[in-house]
């Protein structure tokens, strides 16, 4: 038996239709349009493209699209002054800066500069303590993502158990967060976790988001569970250049019973969930319904 391969890109791709519905519905009802500003600072080659697809979804998607682009030595004074602009542009509800950002620029500083109500990476410390506490939150994409796929996946998650493998602030801490708040039995497991294929194998989901190519192997996985896989690592293989997950794909896959692909699984959500936030922020910004099944 092979495990169904939840398909990303496709559920992504819904994602963004239910979006540009909900900014249709906006524009017709309020005559309001969701804006989305990113940050970009220096000239770091993977930022560039995820900005530029980023922008185009955004247009796609019906949205007001705004980037603005600083030069690799930007002063710290300076990004922040951009920042506090947009976090008093009433037309812009969403606020990315694109991590990581050069290295004499203090990243949590920066972040904690964006207002929190339009934080739609949701990392500003404000929203990870709401998010910890079970309140309303901006959520990080990946991590909504993930969940997003897991509801539509099984329906209810209530008294499952769920084993998410890496602690990161980005993915792991709140992927446990949004786990519990779906009445899952949550394990944060991680490189120094003791008896790691044991704690993985007694999981019904396994979230896998620990930066180590092809690190869990199928014999960790318990028959039946869905493995979320939200690793992207390039390796070099019979002499080709090869995107991989966190999870061994062809040993994973005769175990599980659904499991997301690499590249084409997690990936694509990250994008479509930065758009649903934006579109969640721009009606908590104007006390309007928030658009059901985008948010967490």
């Amino acid at each position: 038996m092979s495990a169904q391969i939840i398909d990303g890109k496709a559920f992504a791709a819904k994602v963004r239709g239910q979006v540009a519905e909900h900014v249709t519905a906006l524009k017709a009802e309020h005559g309001i349009t969701p804006g989305l500003a990113v940050v970009l600072v220096g000239e770091d080659p993977a930022s560039q493209v995820y900005v530029r697809s980023k922008g185009k979804m955004t247009n796609e998607v019906g949205m007001k699209s705004v980037e603005h682009k600083l030069d690799e030595n930007t002063s710290e004074a300076d990004l922040l002054a951009v920042i506090d602009q947009l976090n008093k542009d009433a037309s812009i509800h969403g606020i990315l800066v694109q991590l990581p950002l050069p290295k004499h620029l203090d990243e949590d500083l920066v972040i904690n500069s964006i207002d929190p109500a339009k934080d739609v990476d949701g990392f500003h410390i404000s929203n990870v303590g709401l998010l910890g506490t079970g309140q309303k939150s901006m959520v990080p994409c990946t991590p909504l993502g993930c969940l997003m796929m897991l509801r539509d996946h099984h329906g209810s998650l209530s008294g499952m158990n769920a084993v998410v493998i890496g602690r990161s602030n980005i993915v792991g801490k709140p992927m446990a967060q949004l786990l519990l708040g779906d009445s899952c039995t949550v394990t944060i497991a991680h490189s120094r976790t003791k008896d790691l294929p044991e704690v993985v194998g007694r999981a019904d989901i396994v979230v896998a988001a620990v930066g180590r190519p092809e690190m869990v192997p199928g014999d960790w996985i318990k028959k039946g569970a869905t493995v979320i896989d939200v690793g992207i690592n390039r390796i070099e293989r019979d002499g080709k250049n090869k995107l991989v997950g966190d999870v061994d794909f062809a040993s994973c896959s005769e175990v599980a019973g659904a499991i997301t692909p690499v590249p084409g699984g997690v990936g694509p959500m990250t994008i479509a969930c930065l758009l649903a936030n934006t579109v969640t922020a721009c009606c908590r910004a104007n006390g309007l319904a928030e658009p059901e099944g985008l948010t967490a």
